[in-house]
């Protein structure tokens, strides 16, 4: 048996990636993992349909089968039923995700940046081959809590095969709330996770990158995503009865609460989003107003807005992403001196004003121009010859 953890570790061996995620008609649950014979696996099942009782959203259900599916592939590859499993099996998962190719990253254009390389124009790094830090951890986690539902129920293995962080449980059982978050250990088998900061686009790229944009209607999202603050999914739902144009609001619904809310937006937005709707025509009160441009129209998805920033970032060697634009707006408003954090957090409708507060940093573009404006020669001041009088300057060209 050790042979067969040290292979797939050292990835000697290909895991068959059996089974698979399919909705179902049911609401609880929406989505059930399939075996390698189609046969539903029961206990995931179980915890789907608990998951959705308790209110959580249909993709989060979605998103944990499949990470419960690739735990079960590790389990079925290694055939140790579900209810034996151990602390070993769930290393051999974390070694198998850190050295495996993630199968999402494999759609990449011929002669595209290496995966992992830095983009030399806007120091982001492009998505690495394998599985990210965050993935694995929250796959521990949702293997976690899947155990912990069945042993609450007196079914699965005595011991949760996932570690527990017993240092983070120890450090906040008693933790004032005003107080700094206590430095503890992680939990085993959890992957360090950088710590960076949002990531806003430079004035002058952002420049670029709106003159990259070839048509109204991608001018229009751009300027409403910069200005607003708004998820990506978010404003692709808005709808001609969700902006208020003589107030500069459009209503999103926001993610998580599903609350319909206004957020404010900038007028030449609305003006180049009303000469779009004036060619493309006004659809529906209640169907989005973002619509597709070839082929019989319909409301633009996600994967469609991420291809043209895709096409902008293929003209100008970047690699800025939708969510990129949404921490250039934050940084915008959390760093003006107009508004306050607490005003910038409703805008951007944030659960917690330390999320807004990360946002307040200074730019490095802001930093050069600062740094270099003591160094500029002083401007240059008009003079004349002393037979005119001053005066008359001052009224022909201004004083």
């Amino acid at each position: 048996m050790q042979h067969l953890h040290r292979a797939l570790i050292e990835e000697r061996i290909d895991m068959p990636r059996a089974g698979s995620v399919i909705e179902v008609e049911t609401a609880f649950p929406g989505y059930v993992v399939l075996d390698a014979v189609g046969e539903r696996v029961e206990p995931v099942a179980q915890y789907l349909r608990y998951l959705a009782l308790s209110d959580n959203r249909p993709l989060t259900c979605r998103s944990y089968a499949f990470d419960l599916l690739r735990w079960f592939r590790v389990l079925w590859f290694l055939d140790v039923p579900w209810h034996r499993a151990t602390e070993a099996e769930a290393g051999a998962l974390v070694g198998w995700l850190r050295v495996a190719e993630n199968p999402q990253r494999h759609r990449r254009a011929p002669g595209a940046p290496p995966p992992g390389s830095v983009n030399g124009r806007t120091g982001k790094s492009y998505l690495r081959v394998g599985y990210a830090p965050r993935t694995i951890n929250h796959n521990l986690t949702v293997i976690s809590s899947f155990y912990a539902f069945h042993g609450h129920h007196g079914r699965g293995p005595v011991v949760n095969p996932v570690p527990e962080a017993s240092a983070l449980r120890h450090a906040l059982a008693h933790r004032d709330p005003d107080a700094a978050l206590p430095v503890f250990r992680r939990a085993r088998l959890r992957q360090r996770v950088p710590s960076t900061e949002p990531r806003a686009i430079p004035d002058a790229m952002w420049h670029e990158l709106f003159a990259a944009m070839n048509h109204d209607r991608d001018r229009a999202a751009v300027l409403l995503y910069v200005s607003s603050g708004a998820r990506a999914s978010e404003l692709l739902g808005v709808t001609p009865a969700d902006i208020d144009w003589p107030r500069q609001l459009i209503y999103v619904v926001t993610k998580g609460s599903d609350e319909r809310e206004p957020v404010p937006v900038s007028p030449q937005a609305l003006v180049i989003l009303a000469s779009y709707l004036d060619r493309a025509g006004l659809p529906p009160a209640h169907e989005p107003v973002f619509r597709t441009r070839r082929g019989p129209q319909k409301p633009q998805s996600y994967w469609a807005m991420r291809r043209v920033i895709q096409r902008a970032n293929n003209k100008l060697g970047t690699n800025w992403s939708l969510h990129d634009i949404r921490h250039t707006a934050a940084n915008r408003m959390a760093n003006d001196p107009a508004l306050t954090l607490p005003q910038v957090r409703v805008i951007l409708r944030h659960s917690d004003l330390a999320t807004t507060g990360r946002y307040l940093n200074a730019r490095v573009e802001e930093l050069f121009r600062r740094l270099a404006s003591p160094l500029q020669p002083p401007p240059c001041r008009a003079e004349h010859r002393t037979s005119y009088d001053p005066e008359d300057f001052k009224a022909v060209f201004g004083g």
